[in-house]
């Protein structure tokens, strides 16, 4: 029988992480300090993902110009342990500013939201590419129910499975982390996706 201490422990939404403390922990930046906490992540050699993309900026200006920048606000993925991220929390100023996200989906409340290693190597297929063959969404740009279930099955998003949404009047390949980030595929020939089971 598993103690109460372990359980309380037992984190996220993929209950087969428990006893193993590595895992993906979507976190909060506040401040908009995510390219200074990746920085310091990537100097201590801990494994982190910042979805990054192309925005035009100062287009008001005589000096329009495209800069690499995080694509969603405030949010860094880190794979590691809650150990390991609350101590250095704690300890270290540069990551001071992480917070946790809480996962609403389950009934005990305070558990911190994880995302289980598939779904996270699935998403980061797509969210790692920074051209104009990905759009990262948010709740208003997604309209409609959502539809088949889909494996990609050649080119550059070979093996991602994603969901059929209608996206800026287009029906479009969306990979979703529910609750935390959206991103879709701009355009997949239809040749090259097989309908799965959910």
């Amino acid at each position: 029988m598993i103690a109460k201490e372990q359980e309380d422990d037992c984190l996220g939404r993929d209950t087969t992480m428990c006893g193993d403390p590595i895992s993906w922990f979507p976190m909060r930046v506040t401040y908009s300090r995510e390219l200074k906490v990746k920085a310091e992540l990537d100097r201590l050699a801990i494994e982190n993902f910042l979805p990054m993309t192309y925005k035009l900026l100062d287009a008001d200006t005589e000096n329009p110009h495209r800069d690499l920048v995080p694509a969603i606000n405030n949010l860094i993925f880190i794979h590691s342990s809650k150990d390991r991220i609350s101590s250095l929390k704690s300890s270290n100023a540069v990551l001071q500013p992480l917070r946790y996200m809480m996962d609403r989906t389950v009934q005990q409340s305070h558990t911190i939201m994880t995302v289980p290693d598939a779904q996270m190597q699935n998403f980061m297929r797509v969210a790692s590419r920074t051209d104009d063959s990905v759009m990262f969404l948010n709740d208003e740009t997604v309209v409609g129910k959502v539809g088949k279930h889909v494996l990609i099955t050649g080119g550059v998003f070979d093996g991602v499975t994603g969901v059929i949404r209608r996206v800026k009047r287009c029906k479009r390949v969306v990979v979703e982390l529910e609750g935390i980030a959206t991103v879709a595929i701009a355009f997949v020939p239809s040749v090259l996706l097989k309908e799965i089971e959910n």
